[in-house]
């Protein structure tokens, strides 16, 4: 009987790939790392983050909905007096960790900021800086289990945002009386709503929850149709998580420097 033996395991970053194999986890670090930084600091800067110049009526998703704030579309209106006086208050700290999350539990995302952050691996077919693995079994991976949760949160979500692309569709005039119309700020609304649609109701959860769940599918029809219909989506779950990402940071900017001045929000009709 001939004897086998496991191959040694590779130094870090060793590997036979003769492509350009650190360009992924590069460009996938550097694109986390600008949302992240950007996206922290919006956060915590509490204003600028509704437009209602030119009777506009835009609110900036990092901030929707609007428990507490100084916006009109506050729901429980300004800062509350329970507030600690020590801590910043902003309103986008009431809601941000719910998209987070998900993000974060994401299974694309898992595997992308692994090899951009961790190096585990940094690409496959790499050679890692570690010679264990735990996998997501013990703290503090074991929370990941928790996305599908966090899909719940992310869905209802999308109504409120959608709800938001709809008032943004109507303008206020000098006699204080609302007017269908639309801005080039609706039009971004509307596209944050499509983007972050296309990734949420791609997710992997649901396609489990809608379907996934059944060893044979195709014995349900509105399940197999559902199922169907969730993985076309989740085909290309990666450009969803990208395109979805950005847009969700630009419509924060483009409200933002509307709100500052920078930019005017044109209206089309």
């Amino acid at each position: 009987m001939a004897l086998t033996s496991l191959p040694a395991q590779r130094r870090f970053g060793e590997t036979t790939r003769p492509d350009a194999w650190w360009a992924q986890p590069v460009l996938v670090f550097l694109g986390l790392s600008t949302f992240i930084v950007y996206s922290t600091w919006a956060a915590f800067q509490g204003n600028h983050y509704w437009l209602e110049q030119g009777g506009a009526n835009y609110l900036s998703p990092f901030y929707s909905p609007e428990i507490f704030g100084n916006s009109p579309h506050a729901i429980f209106g300004p800062k509350p007096g329970w507030w600690p006086t020590w801590l910043i208050f902003s309103p986008a700290l009431f809601v941000l960790w719910a998209p987070a999350g998900f993000r974060l539990t994401c299974y694309y995302y898992r595997g992308a900021y692994y090899k951009a952050f961790w190096a585990d691996p940094p690409n496959c077919a790499v050679g890692e800086p570690r010679k264990t693995f735990l996998g997501e079994r013990s703290f503090p991976l074991i929370l990941q289990n928790i996305h599908r949760y966090f899909f719940y949160i992310a869905a209802l979500f999308i109504l409120v945002l959608s709800r938001d692309a709809w008032e943004g569709m109507w303008f206020t005039d000098l006699a204080g009386a609302k007017h269908f119309g639309f801005g080039v700020g609706t039009i971004v609304l509307i596209f944050n709503v499509i983007f972050l649609g296309g990734y949420t109701f791609g997710c992997h959860s649901l396609r489990h929850l809608i379907g996934g769940f059944l060893d044979e599918p195709s014995k349900a029809s509105s399940c197999a149709k559902g199922y169907a219909c969730v993985s076309c989506l989740n085909r290309s779950h990666m450009l969803w998580a990208w395109t979805s990402l950005f847009w969700v940071g630009f419509t924060d900017v483009y409200i933002r420097l509307c709100s500052m001045g920078v930019w005017h929000d044109f209206r089309i009709f």
